[in-house]
């Protein structure tokens, strides 16, 4: 069996291009037959919470140290954390928004990436501290971008804080393996456009199947 974590974050409900090619990821994954479980987050239709000093507080406080109100505040994180660490595939739908993640999917972030939860802290390893907790897991993005050029050696490489952010948080997320398919050119409508998101769709389709059929992402 599959387990599959869905995470979508475009504001649009129609029209939404990431939200499309994670409908075609997951008819992909139908395709092969396999059983699958699916947790679907929709952080547009309900936002995580932001981090306040109460959470900062919270998380650094010790659990047996904890009071009632500090363990009802970590309610939505440890959800978002245990439906994480419940999955083989996280697949993050995503549009580019200010050439960076939208704040929804930022405010997921903070919440799942937790001391002690998802990666633990110790001064006795030097500079490099930090050391994730989760892992086995495989990371599918897909994103869609109004310019083009986001690409590596790309002409608008530079200005990607999506991607890139994406994979540095990867292992705090428990996936060694990233994989990214992408649209561009959406606010161009041209047929570069055309023939971008065409390939997009091809290629999270079979991706879907690729990955679906892969033994190293089944349940462990």
């Amino acid at each position: 069996m599959l387990n599959l974590l869905l995470i979508t974050a475009s504001a649009r409900r129609e029209r939404s291009l990431s939200r499309d090619l994670a409908a075609r990821f997951m008819s992909g994954v139908e395709k092969t037959g396999l059983r699958v479980q699916i947790v679907e987050r929709d952080l547009a239709a309900t936002p995580p919470p932001l981090l306040s000093e109460s959470h900062i507080v919270t998380f650094f406080t010790p659990d047996a140290q904890r009071s009632d109100d500090q363990r009802a505040l970590l309610g939505p994180s440890d959800m978002f954390i245990d439906e994480l660490a419940g999955a083989d595939l996280i697949v993050i739908a995503t549009p580019m928004y200010n050439y960076g993640m939208p704040a929804s999917l930022k405010a997921w972030v903070d919440q799942v990436v937790r001391i002690g939860r998802t990666f633990s802290f110790d001064l006795a390893r030097g500079d490099y501290p930090l050391e994730p907790m989760l892992a086995g897991k495989t990371l599918v993005v897909l994103t869609a971008s109004g310019e083009f050029g986001f690409a590596a050696g790309g002409q608008n490489a530079e200005k990607d804080h999506l991607v890139p952010h994406l994979h540095t948080l990867a292992p705090y997320l428990g996936a060694k393996t990233v994989y990214h398919v992408g649209v561009e050119y959406q606010e161009f409508g041209d047929r570069r456009f055309e023939a971008s998101l065409a390939a997009a769709q091809y290629e999270a389709t079979a991706l879907g199947q690729r990955l679906a059929r892969a033994p190293c992402v089944r349940s462990r």
